[in-house]
């Protein structure tokens, strides 16, 4: 297979809000970019599809404006070849390997999974993944979904199946009443706003904090979700669920490439650089804080990466971080949650490996070598966490390939 090999002065891996912040000012800069994401369109998770507020299709018309911009979207990271070179495959056999001396990271987060009784069920999915099938076209109209977890993406989930026609019966956040009021009275205006707003969209929605799913029920398929406020437990009828217990940053790519990563995010500098030199990071990569953050550090590591002076840009962050630290404060998970699973509960959903097949081993390597946990077509990126979760074992360690790539990939030119 022959590779294309592309160069540039700066590679933005990542079309989040921060890697749209970054590539809007490295264009506007007269740095050309080499822009790579797994997705089709600019926007991230958050934006899927593409930016859906003023701000972000705003940020977008300014890119598209820019010259020296190479769109690598649709592509996946698949190895590198030190810190400054990168191999991808588009999914359809093609190998790209590209070069910067500058490697800007905005690889995002995902959803944090907690396993419980019932959770492998069909018609039970993560809530940011329900979100995410409904805005492909996910049939969704008139089913009964229940929602459980905790953290904002479950009423922005919500939003989006109200508006395809769910039938939604519930959203259980197991968050404390007293700390969801904390949060909210110190939200700054705009904010306060924009979740008023949200919350009176939803406002037939029976909303109940201080609630959380014990167990899926169910033959086939979900039927319905056994419910506790701590103090009795219930029964919730429901057709389709999504569980979100928050979010993780996306360190991999980081990981791949030696960068330290620290308390589960890529660590940085005040300048936004990681441990390795030339590579930035930026966004939920470096810690979970919303988009105001993602697009305030997408535009420092970007100045930082061109040399620029950040002091214009510390309030804004300093401003994000705050609010960073009050949301991960508010929507602190409860110990319960970490002991839903039982001996039989599913933790490696690829191997069909249970709790109690893991618990006798002492760390990962030994539980991969014995159970195959890890060993499926998601190479441990569910089940990975999840382990050092409950049972307190070290990340799972990473080789390449990343991401499942075509035999072609590997074969010589």
């Amino acid at each position: 297979m022959k590779t294309r090999r592309l160069m540039a002065d700066a590679i933005v891996l990542g079309a989040g809000p921060a890697g749209m912040a970054a590539v809007r000012l490295l264009l506007e800069s007269k740095v050309s970019v080499i822009w790579i994401d797994n997705q089709a369109r600019p926007g991230g998770q958050i934006w899927r599809g593409g930016p859906q507020t003023a701000s972000g299709a705003a940020l977008l018309r300014r890119i598209d404006a820019g010259t020296g911009l190479t769109k690598l979207h649709g592509h996946e990271l698949i190895a590198a070849d030190g810190t400054q070179s990168l191999l991808l495959h588009d999914g359809q056999g093609q190998r790209v390997e590209v070069s910067a001396p500058k490697l800007l990271l905005a690889t995002g987060a995902s959803e944090r999974h907690l396993p419980l009784p019932g959770w492998t069920l069909p018609g039970v999915h993560g809530a940011g993944g329900l979100q995410a099938l409904v805005k492909g076209g996910w049939p969704i109209a008139g089913q009964q979904v229940l929602l459980a977890g905790s953290g904002p993406l479950l009423l922005a989930s919500a939003a989006t199946l109200q508006a395809a026609g769910a039938r939604l019966q519930l959203i259980a956040e197991q968050a404390a009443l007293a700390a969801l009021i904390r949060f909210t009275l110190q939200l700054p205006l705009r904010q306060a706003v924009q979740a008023a707003a949200l919350r009176l969209q939803l406002r037939a929605t029976p909303y109940r904090s201080g609630c959380w799913p014990v167990r899926v029920l169910g033959r086939d398929r979900v039927q319905a979700v056994l419910l506790t406020d701590g103090q009795r437990e219930w029964e919730q009828p429901c057709e389709a669920l999504g569980l979100g217990f928050g979010l993780r940053p996306n360190t991999e790519a980081a990981e791949l490439l030696g960068c330290r990563i620290e308390a589960g995010a890529v660590a940085v500098d005040d300048q936004l650089q990681t441990t390795q030199q030339g590579i930035y990071a930026a966004g939920e990569c470096t810690g979970i804080g919303g988009v105001g953050k993602a697009l305030i550090e997408g535009e420092m590591a970007a100045a930082s990466l061109l040399g620029q002076d950040l002091a214009p840009l510390r309030s804004r962050h300093r401003t994000a971080q705050k609010f960073a630290k009050r949301l991960a404060a508010a929507f602190t998970l409860r110990p319960e949650l970490f002991k839903l699973a039982d001996a039989q509960t599913l933790i490696c959903r690829c191997e069909d490996v249970s709790l109690g097949s893991l618990k006798p081993h002492p760390d990962w390597r030994e539980a991969k070598l014995q159970t195959r946990c890890g060993m499926g077509a998601c190479q441990g990126r569910i089940c990975g966490p999840i382990s050092t979760e409950l049972l307190g074992w070290q990340a799972r360690g990473l080789r390449e390939p990343l991401s499942p790539a075509p035999v072609s990939c590997w074969l010589p030119d």
